[in-house]
């Protein structure tokens, strides 16, 4: 992107200019100017500080520096809608200054600079008594009710603000998988790393940008089917009968800086995961013995472990992400946090959940996103017999000031011949919010997936073809040794905002298993849920869900036995 740092001219001549309605001499009759002073809260003029100036019509930059009166100003500038924003040490300007240019104007727009923070906290970081004090206290002034007089300056962004808040809903910001959010600050913050910035070597954790944190997460369902066991599934998460133990999940993370463009920067995520849904993230030939060979009913996994550099030299900005991580496209995700509701759309629970290899996501403009990347496959390692070079490409367009989103994937792409999990998926996505202050926004995903020669479970001749863990398909002819293997599934959410700490959630979905080798069974499905998601603070999430779906062409539920089945379950998540 083009950038520039130039010195302040003088006030006297853009504001001689601005009030004859002349542009400054030199300048292009269409042009416009942007100038005035950087100051503190105190009154007093900031010199040295950095100012940019963004169109946000093509996402160009001007930056500049402040002189030793604190002034700024950008000249011959194309007229449009612009972003102001400037910082000295950790001053930051107002979030959201935003100001639009008439051809031929010279406007004046000041900015004062108040006191940011390096490091987000949930509240003041306690830093007296022990550790174990510490981090009760952070649980406490979490929990506490927020004053309604207290005020946070805004983290520095890039792009649109965000459509919706996060908490309650688990983004604020439109999610694409496979990188960082470009542009967007890191706003981590629990209690395990307030105890620890609060404590001895606090100061090094916070320069470092490295943070340790997780969850617990348990839940409990009943429901119409009484086989016992796994009678829920093709439900999932909740898909066993009664109470479980879903996913206890440590993270140890650094994010890069991807709102600056000043200097390449870098992150990482190692993350560990015991519980029942291990089941969902296994990759085969990593720990895959636990289900494949054992069926453990908890197993420990390790779903991300990844490094990410950004490049802010390439267009708006560059994240390039290697190794293990979640698969791109999806409104849903494995870990609990991400997701809206406990259970999971059968749309999410029969695609592709991770994948090891190199993502590139390039920003291109406030508009514009693209991916692409290479890996052995579907939940596959390289050193497996079922590993294929795999490529993704993906591609997103927002509009209406963040409000709309389209996020496009071809997520997998090889010869698809039948393999563990070896879908060839493409995917759309729309995120939809009705209007600027509306507390209403819709989600929708479609998809189409197939893999080629799959074997005929009802042909003799096709049992040694099958993979363990690898389902066949029920097909069509019953000759047949193989055949495609082609699913389709659409799902929509709705969700209405209640408060801060609370949202309902209302989901509808159709799914054709065409010859039953995602789901076991050959039949066409519908679903539909209603949940309530409830925050203590931001420590703690329950969610309450009602559930009732339906298989049409053949008993699916309760081991085989049901075509319906309706399921009350919740969740509780507790963050640390």
């Amino acid at each position: 992107m083009p950038r520039y740092r130039t010195r302040a001219v003088s006030l006297f001549l853009l504001v001689a200019a601005g009030c004859l309605g002349q542009p400054v001499a030199g300048t292009e009759p269409a042009s416009a100017n942007l100038f005035g002073v950087t100051k503190s809260t105190e009154g007093t003029p900031l010199a040295g500080a950095r100012v940019v100036v963004r169109n946000l019509a093509d996402g160009t930059e001007r930056v500049l520096e402040t002189d030793s009166s604190g002034a700024f100003a950008a000249t011959d500038l194309k007229p449009g809608r612009y972003e102001l924003s400037a910082n000295k040490d950790r001053l930051v300007s107002p979030a959201d200054t935003r100001v639009e240019l008439a051809a031929n104007q010279s406007l004046r727009r000041d900015l004062t600079l108040t006191l940011g923070s390096e490091v987000p906290v949930i509240a003041a970081t306690p830093s007296k008594g022990g550790f174990f004090t510490r981090f009760f206290q952070a649980y406490a002034d979490d929990w506490k009710a927020a004053d309604p007089n207290a005020s946070t300056p805004a983290p520095k962004f890039r792009g649109d603000p965000a459509p919706v808040d996060g908490p309650p809903f688990p983004f604020s910001i439109w999610p694409y998988g496979g990188s960082v959010v470009i542009g967007q600050p890191w706003t981590q913050a629990g209690p395990l790393m307030t105890a620890i910035w609060g404590g001895p070597g606090g100061d090094w954790w916070k320069k470092a940008g490295i943070q340790i944190y997780g969850w617990l997460n348990a839940g409990a369902n009943v429901s119409t089917s009484k086989g016992g066991g796994y009678a829920n599934f093709p439900e999932a998460y909740a898909e066993r009968q009664g109470f479980e133990l879903d996913q206890e999940v440590l993270y140890i993370e650094r994010q890069p800086d991807t709102v600056q463009t000043d200097h390449v920067d870098w992150g990482f995520r190692i993350s560990a995961l015991y519980g029942l849904d291990y089941r969902f993230t296994t990759s085969n030939g990593f720990l895959s013995n636990q289900l494949l060979s054992k069926n453990r009913e908890n197993g420990f996994d390790a779903p991300m472990f990844y490094f990410d550099l950004y490049v802010p030299q390439v267009a708006q900005g560059m994240d390039i992400r290697v190794g293990r991580y979640i698969s791109l496209p999806d409104i849903e995700a494995q870990l609990a946090p991400n997701n809206y509701t406990y259970s999971h759309s059968l749309t999410y629970t029969f695609d592709c959940y991770t994948q090891l290899g190199l993502n590139a996501t390039v920003k291109l403009s406030d508009h514009w996103m693209v991916q692409a990347g290479v890996s052995p496959g579907c939940d596959t390692m390289p050193w497996t017999g079922s590993a294929k070079v795999t490529l993704n490409a993906c591609a997103g367009y927002t509009w209406t000031e963040g409000r709309d989103n389209i996020y496009v994937c071809d997520n997998s792409l090889n010869d698809g011949h039948y393999a563990y999990n070896n879908l060839q998926a493409f995917y759309a996505t729309w995120y939809h919010k009705y209007g600027k202050d509306s507390r209403w926004h819709s989600a929708t995903e479609s998809w189409y997936q197939y893999e080629k020669d799959t074997p005929n479970i009802n042909n003799p001749a096709a049992q040694s073809l099958l993979i363990n863990g690898a389902n066949g398909a029920i097909c069509n002819n019953i000759q047949a040794v193989t055949c495609l293997a082609p699913d389709y599934a659409i799902v929509n959410y709705h969700e209405y905002q209640i408060s801060k700490h609370d949202y309902f959630s209302f989901r509808n979905e159709f799914f054709d298993d065409f010859v039953g080798q995602r789901t076991g069974t050959k039949s066409k499905f519908t679903e539909h849920l209603m949940g309530w998601g409830h925050w203590v603070g931001t420590t703690v999430l329950f969610r309450p869900e009602l559930r009732w779906e339906h298989s049409y062409d053949a008993p699916a539920y309760d081991n085989g036995t049901r075509h319906s089945q309706l399921t009350f379950a919740s969740d509780v998540i507790l963050f640390f």
